[in-house]
């Protein structure tokens, strides 16, 4: 039995990541607006029906591997080492990631990344959707800040600032690339900004986000 649920949880990826894929070339070729759900379905040999199943609306196809990383600002505040702020630690992290050229921070000027943040922040309705995954980014960072006994409100707060510091610093790095400097050339500049922005943070939050973990 283990073994067929297993089966069928890998089919059902499977088909889920050939769905967005196919979605995704389609509409970088004709451009999302362009294209309907029934192309996507027709393209991929499935019924609209099969395709809503797994993606409940056409911005979802796009959007959907932003769920992976909803809970990332979350978890990398609950894990931080002892000590740390929840401003230097995700400060950190996001530093980490642009040495890696993680797409997540816009410094990677691979050719399908490129495409994909363009499509996305060039079509309005993808932007729409995509501050109900900020949304969500938030709620979930505040309940670990609410966990530590911070007080609802400014739990939110700071959830807010950290979310939106590492969006807009993804967002000014994806500029960069897509204006023609190569992701080597950017990074300096990527990593001034990312210290400046949140050091301006760590400025107000350092003093009100008291780490639950003191320093060992």
């Amino acid at each position: 039995m283990e073994n067929t649920t297993g089966l069928r949880e890998s089919k059902k990826l499977r088909t889920r990541r050939r769905l967005a894929a196919t979605a995704l070339e389609l509409f970088l070729e004709r451009g999302f607006d362009a294209v309907s759900v029934a192309d996507v379905a027709a393209a991929a040999e499935v019924s609209k029906p099969t395709l809503f199943r797994y993606f409940p609306t056409k911005e979802d196809l796009v959007l959907d591997r932003f769920a992976d990383h909803q809970d990332e600002a979350a978890r990398i505040v609950r894990d931080r080492p002892a000590g740390r702020t929840p401003a230097r630690a995700v400060h950190a992290h996001f530093l980490t990631a642009l040495a890696e050229r993680d797409p997540i921070t816009g410094l990677c000027d691979h050719p399908n990344v490129l495409a994909f943040q363009g499509l996305l922040y060039s079509t309005e309705s993808l932007e729409t959707r995509l501050a109900r995954y900020k949304a969500g980014e938030v709620e979930a960072l505040a309940a670990v800040l609410e966990g530590e006994s911070v007080e609802p409100l400014f739990a939110r707060l700071a959830a807010l600032h950290l979310v939106t510091a590492r969006q807009e610093l993804g967002r000014q790095n994806w500029r960069r690339i897509a204006a023609g400097q190569s992701a080597d050339e950017a990074y300096p500049a990527a990593v001034a900004d990312a210290d400046r922005a949140f050091a301006m943070l760590a400025d107000g939050l350092d003093r009100t986000l008291v780490p639950s973990r003191p320093a060992v």
